[in-house]
């Protein structure tokens, strides 16, 4: 891939980092904005002693001084020094917070004692800063004055008063936004490599189990805002991208090589909103375009909706067939002019699994394929019900369709796992409401390539899996089954556009 499409691939994830660096930029921002600005003053004291003639008296008194320093520096903060402090400047108001906002330092090895107290104010914060360095130049002096008739011995002089600060000691805008940014860099980059692991939705071909290193997906349905209100768009619109999508997947199936010489397909999904109804209808027309002699059957007994979507009488249809009720010829319905027939599911019933399973079920299939080209088999999703799982024993295969952006790894691993264990066989992926906009659907584009589908004569072989031993988590279904109107609401997530050969109409 070139370096230009790979920009497009990551740009999401590039938009998100940014997202992620921006707010964390704000945020900074707004709270350095919202700080009140606090001022800083620093005192200096020199400590010194007296007495002193001799060298060895100066070292020994330098010496003393420096021990001697770091217990003045703890007492600046007693009440005994801020007292007077109090007392002299008005600060009752703030008595209390008085020691938080004094700091005492003594720099190694020297005898000056820094005082710096921080407040709101520059000028009150110098005040305070000298008051404090007088305040404990008497406190100390009455300290070390053991006998009132001789001097202290500790003399405290001041080498440099504090003053009025002309900027703002904090907030640092500055030093804010560096350490903003870097909280940026490193949640942006946490989020985006969280969400691009822990996103298990199938967003393009590459997550789609494949065979020996072939992808057997057979087509890609792109995303269409109005498939609900128009669900039969091979008819209505024959010249849309869309219904050139259902064609081109229409002639991938017609060189599946069907296990046993089976002609009945069923098409179902992994879980329900995946849009497996529209898919097969869709289908089911392109194929009877053809001259081909289609029989469409709806074998969703839980919520049927072939009859729907072809405006025709559905009280009566499969589940009465397969009881004993009617004929077969009596329930079969032709729909227009074109070499479709339409036997609908009739009345729901109690226990669908069983009816699809049983010896009638497995006698009209093998009359039907007698006297159609093709069969097609609507079923409910594999993960809710094991209906279809059921029909992909006595069927040529199953087809899923993969709603892009919904469906989850695990869920379609576990539907897989499903049609396996009773050694059913996947035909193959029909990936449907795929994006036609954003970096998604380019990528899709660049994934759903000619070369995916390999010799036509190699879909025959792909009939086992493996087993997926541990499916992991389903996933909540996003809605109960049967509520598959979800079509006329934008996909999660928008995934890479197919192209056998026009990519634009994959």
């Amino acid at each position: 891939m070139r370096f230009s499409e790979y920009l497009l691939v990551v740009r999401k994830r590039i938009v998100l980092f940014s997202a992620i660096f921006l707010a964390s930029i704000l945020s900074a921002f707004a709270v350095t904005s919202l700080m009140t600005p606090t001022y800083e003053s620093t005192t200096r004291l020199f400590v010194s002693t007296s007495g002193t003639e001799s060298a060895a008296d100066l070292l020994t008194g330098n010496s003393f001084t420096q021990q001697r320093v770091k217990s003045y520096a703890d007492i600046v903060t007693s009440p005994k020094v801020l007292d007077s402090v109090v007392a002299e400047l008005n600060l009752q108001s703030i008595e209390d917070k008085l020691p938080d906002r004094i700091s005492a330092n003594v720099p190694l090895n020297t005898v000056i004692l820094e005082i710096t107290v921080s407040d709101p104010s520059p000028y009150r914060a110098a005040s305070i800063a000298n008051s404090v360095a007088n305040s404990l130049e008497q406190v100390v002096t009455s300290l070390e004055t053991v006998d009132p008739t001789i001097s202290s011995p500790i003399k405290l002089s001041v080498i440099q008063p504090g003053e009025p600060a002309k900027s703002p000691a904090s907030p640092r805008p500055v030093l804010n936004l560096a350490l903003g940014g870097l909280i940026g860099l490193a949640l942006g980059f946490g989020v985006a490599l969280l969400r691009e692991n822990l996103d298990l939705r199938i967003r393009s071909v590459e997550d789609v189990p494949d065979k020996d290193g072939e992808v057997n997906v057979l087509g890609g349905i792109i995303f269409d805002e109005t498939a609900d209100s128009n669900p039969l768009i091979v008819h209505t619109s024959p010249k849309s991208t869309r219904a050139e999508a259902f064609r081109q997947l229409r002639t991938n199936i017609q060189f599946i090589e069907a296990a046993e010489g089976r002609k009945s397909i069923v098409v179902t999904s992994a879980i329900p909103g995946e849009g497996k109804s529209s898919t097969i209808a869709n289908l089911a027309i392109a194929m009877a375009d053809t001259g081909a002699k289609v029989l469409l059957v709806d074998c969703d007994l839980r919520k049927p909706k072939m009859h729907k979507y072809f405006s025709v009488e559905g009280a009566v249809g499969l589940t009465n067939l397969l009881i004993g009720q009617v004929k077969q010829a009596d329930v079969i319905q032709r729909w227009g002019r074109k070499n479709l027939d339409l036997l609908p599911a009739g009345q729901v019933p109690p226990n669908p699994s069983e009816l699809l399973g049983s010896e009638a079920m497995k006698n009209f299939l093998a009359q039907a394929e007698q006297d159609y080209d093709v069969v097609l088999i609507d079923s409910a999703p594999l993960l809710p019900v094991t209906d279809a799982a059921i029909l992909s024993k006595i069927t040529g295969g199953v087809s899923v369709v993969v709603g892009v952006g919904k469906t989850t790894k695990p869920q379609l691993a576990a539907a897989i796992g499903h049609v396996e264990a009773i050694g059913g066989r996947i035909l193959g992926f029909i990936m449907n409401k795929i994006p036609t906009k954003g970096v998604d659907a380019y990528r899709y584009r660049y994934s759903y390539k000619y070369g995916s589908y390999g010799s036509y004569g190699a879909y025959g072989k792909y009939g086992a899996y493996g087993r997926y031993g541990a499916y992991g988590a389903y996933g909540a279904y996003a809605q109960p089954y049967g509520e598959e109107n979800t079509e006329t609401t934008a996909p999660a997530s928008k995934t890479r556009k197919s192209a056998r050969k026009t990519p634009k109409k994959a």
